[in-house]
């Protein structure tokens, strides 16, 4: 299957740049793979395609503060790092610009002196490996001198910090927000549960290779990036009940989708944690996911070949056709589709 086939053409106003003030006010495009109908619904009416006894699946990960600039100690030359993974308590994979000032054993320095970091190697795709020297705990120094990542499609800034997690985030690691729990309030959660939809949580810490193009011509060939997932007994038994009672699971966002798909078996999961570098598209065969509730994603994206592979390519492109024909907001602050 080619790159190409997954292109599509977007006029600029279509990116969405700020988030809504109402986060469940987003347009919502219900896509059926059955009748191939597709509605213009709002994101609240999300809970009419739910129903008693299934399981909303959603990804609890926390978005931190992971891009951080700062001087080069020798020559004051400014310098933007962006934390990608952690591999200890203090030292991480980043991404570091210009990397050409970034060589082995150079230090730089953040906030007055207040964090440095040293390079101590440099690894595939020209990232760091990055050691932080620091007194105090990292993660308020973090929180202090860092600033949210947000995708580079994203040009005004964000006043609120907060719009750019989930109202349910809770583990920190991310350096992107699954965004398709962006569109989910408090409110709409307790609805939900009030009907009786069971609610469970997996930890997926997003990578910032999530915007990484794909570069070669067969989709095939493509190397996926590397992520954390964790998934605890309490929520496996939950989903695995739903699926023996025979309701429907339903991933909010592909992160969510990708923890599932990578240790589902025979229509099942176990609790487990690990790293996935699970790259789905047409002809996956999906081992456990019903429904999936989705943003629209960049053309040629390996996000885009995940909903191609869940209903079919022919269907989704027609779909954000129309999608563009209908002014819907694109991307991490944009609108949702849900796929049935």
């Amino acid at each position: 299957m080619k790159l190409e086939d997954f292109n599509y053409y977007l006029r600029e106003e279509l990116i969405a740049q700020t988030p809504l003030k109402d986060r469940s006010s987003s347009k919502l495009m219900v896509l059926d793979r059955k009748t191939r109908e597709i509605q213009h619904k709002v994101f609240k009416d999300i809970i009419d395609y739910i129903d008693e006894g299934d399981c909303l699946v959603l990804n609890n990960t926390r978005v931190i503060p992971a891009r951080l600039f700062g001087i080069k100690e020798e020559t004051n030359g400014k310098m933007e790092f962006l934390l990608l993974k952690r591999i200890d308590k203090d030292t991480w994979e980043t991404l570091v610009k210009p990397g050409k000032r970034a060589k082995i054993g150079n230090v730089f320095i953040f906030g007055d002196g207040k964090l440095k970091a040293e390079i101590l190697d440099i690894i595939d795709d020209g990232k760091r490996i990055v050691k932080f020297i620091y007194e105090g705990i990292f993660e308020e120094i973090l929180d202090d001198l860092g600033q949210m990542p947000l995708p580079p499609y994203i040009k005004e800034k964000l006043e609120d910090k907060e719009r750019y997690q989930t109202v349910y985030s809770k583990e920190e690691g991310s350096s992107a927000a699954p965004t398709a729990g962006l569109h989910f309030t408090n409110d709409l959660i307790k609805k939900l549960q009030d009907k009786g939809v069971k609610i469970a949580y997996v930890t997926l810490h997003v990578g910032l290779g999530t915007f990484r193009p794909v570069k070669v011509e067969n989709i095939e060939e493509h190397k996926m990036h590397t992520e954390y997932y964790v998934l605890d007994e309490e929520n496996a038994d939950l989903i695995n009940k739903t699926k023996e009672n025979g309701k429907k699971v339903i991933a909010v966002g592909t992160t969510s989708c990708r923890t599932l798909e990578t240790i589902g078996c025979n229509g099942r999961v176990k609790a487990s944690s690990g790293w996935t570098d699970i790259f789905i598209y047409p002809g996956y065969k999906f081992e456990i996911l019903d429904l999936l509730i989705t943003n629209f994603h960049l053309p040629e994206s390996t996000l885009l070949m995940l909903v191609s592979a869940f209903s079919d390519r022919e269907f989704i492109m027609n779909a954000y056709k129309i999608a563009t024909e209908e002014n819907y907001r694109f991307f991490s602050f944009g609108d949702a589709m849900l796929i049935k």
